[in-house]
């Protein structure tokens, strides 16, 4: 040891103390580590990134308006605008619709133009549309407001992930989109228990005025998203510069030249010429299927096939959401990772599958075994949930061409839109029309579209590999 060296023994400097002798010198000496951080400590650190901070305020502000909306749209256009219930299957069929032209567009234009504009620009009509909702007073106008708002509210999604693909890099990426989803998620339950005050009360005020809330909610959100910084947006596309001869005179065969090889590059970065992302946003798209399965099958499934009482649904819900919650980010973690990413979709897609089997079995059950049955089933799927979202963004980011994330997001987010927008007819076909047999279709469904994800993961890591070692 060098003599300059302290040793346990020494004495402190500049203390002038002598060794310790006796017992205590004997004993081993005790090194006390880092203080656990608080929660508060935990939490805030999650968001030390400006953007994620002001993507979470946005976010926290306007999916709070959201969950109202959420809780009283079915209602509200039944019992205050008189709509039937087959109008209102077209009003939300109509917003989804357009919702999966608007998920590619705006990606599409978020390579082109200002990303931070963009955003605030669809945030703020599809505020100013939900309070719209206000004048609806017949299907007509009903429609118009929900395509608006399915439009502009899938384009500000789109938005955001190429914001995201943008301001943050590798594990961060995936670790944003985890906050901002559980974020998402509490603010929609704090939304929903506000939109329940319209319920109880019952009249046509009470649903206007918590519907221009929620609208106003939206716009407040925009307080947020005008401080985002000006490197969210795409860099600016090589200008191609007027080609001079010596003469001074411009050569407009060289110009035209240089505008057309630029715009062949621009092309060759598509996703749409890209057969690996375009896969994996069809099987993503197809496992998206899920959330359909616990809007509209598990609901129908528990009040017309099984015993377990109704208000079970509200309960699986709040499961559903407390699972996402509490494990969203920390499962997410790694999954910028090409194996781990399609390791956690393999899970996924297993567990799916053993839940869509688990709901069936509910059926002809009494009522304990089966409430139990349903709850063992919910609690599998709302952790598939969290696992193919989490290998989802992982790929979708990670296989992407970063010359147009925006684009490649767009398509991305399109599937999960065709996906969303198919998920009421299959579940339909499937489950509610065939029972068991009909669970059984899904779940191999989900077992194919999840493995598919995987092995297509699986193939991008070895090919990353052999390249790192070309």
């Amino acid at each position: 040891m060098s003599p300059t060296t302290p040793t346990d023994t020494d004495p402190a400097p500049g203390t002038g103390s002598a060794p310790a002798v006796g017992p205590e010198a004997s004993a081993p000496p005790t090194k006390a580590g880092p203080p656990r951080p608080t929660l508060r400590a935990r939490l805030a650190a999650s968001v030390a990134d400006p953007v994620l901070r002001i993507l979470v305020g946005a976010t926290l502000i306007s999916r709070l308006g959201r969950g109202i909306f959420l809780t009283v749209t079915v209602l509200y256009f039944t019992l205050i605008v008189g709509l039937t219930p087959g109008e209102v299957a077209i009003v939300l069929a109509a917003a989804s619709g357009a919702g999966v032209v608007a998920s590619f567009a705006g990606g599409w234009l978020a390579d082109r133009f200002s990303a931070k504009r963009l955003i605030i620009v669809f945030t703020a009509i599809e505020g100013v549309a939900l309070i719209a909702y206000v004048f609806a007073a017949d299907f007509v106008t009903a429609l118009v407001i929900a395509v608006i708002c399915g439009l502009f509210e899938q384009g500000a999604n789109s938005t955001r992930s190429a914001i995201i693909a943008r301001a943050f890099t590798g594990e961060s990426r995936v670790h944003a989109r985890a906050v901002l989803r559980t974020v998402t998620n509490v603010s929609i339950a704090v939304g929903s228990g506000l939109g329940a005050i319209a319920l109880a009360l019952g009249t046509a005020e009470a649903y206007r005025g918590l519907i221009i809330g929620a609208g106003v909610l939206f716009l407040l959100g925009l307080f947020q998203l005008v401080r985002l910084p000006a490197y969210v947006d795409a860099p600016a596309r090589a200008a191609v510069a007027e080609v001079v001869t010596a003469t001074g005179s411009v050569d407009a065969t060289a110009t035209a030249e240089a505008i057309a090889a630029e715009r062949r590059s621009w092309r060759s970065h598509s996703p749409w010429r890209d057969p690996r992302y375009l896969w994996l946003t069809a099987l993503s798209g197809i496992f998206g299927m899920q959330f359909g399965v616990g809007e509209l099958g598990v609901p129908l499934w528990i009040t017309r096939e099984t015993s377990a009482p109704e208000v079970l649904i509200a309960a699986l819900l709040i499961l559903n959401t407390t699972i996402v919650v509490i494990f969203q980010v920390p499962m997410s973690r790694g999954t910028h990772d090409l194996r781990v990413a399609g390791r956690v979709s393999a899970i996924a897609a297993w567990l799916m599958a053993g839940a869509c089997l688990v709901y069936a079995a509910a059926a002809g059950l009494p009522t304990g075994f089966a409430v139990a049955v349903l709850v063992i089933a919910a609690t599998a799927h709302a952790f598939a949930e969290v696992l193919s979202q989490a290998g989802g963004w992982g790929l979708s980011f990670e296989l992407a061409d970063p010359v147009r994330a925006g684009t490649y997001q767009g398509v991305f987010g399109m599937g999960y839109s065709v996906g969303a927008l198919a998920a009421p007819l299959v579940v339909n076909a499937t489950a509610i029309s065939h029972g068991f047999s009909g669970w059984a279709i899904l779940a191999a469904i989900f077992l194919a579209s999840g493995l598919g994800t995987w092995w297509i993961a699986r193939r991008a890591a070895g090919a990353a590999a052999s390249s790192a070692l070309a």
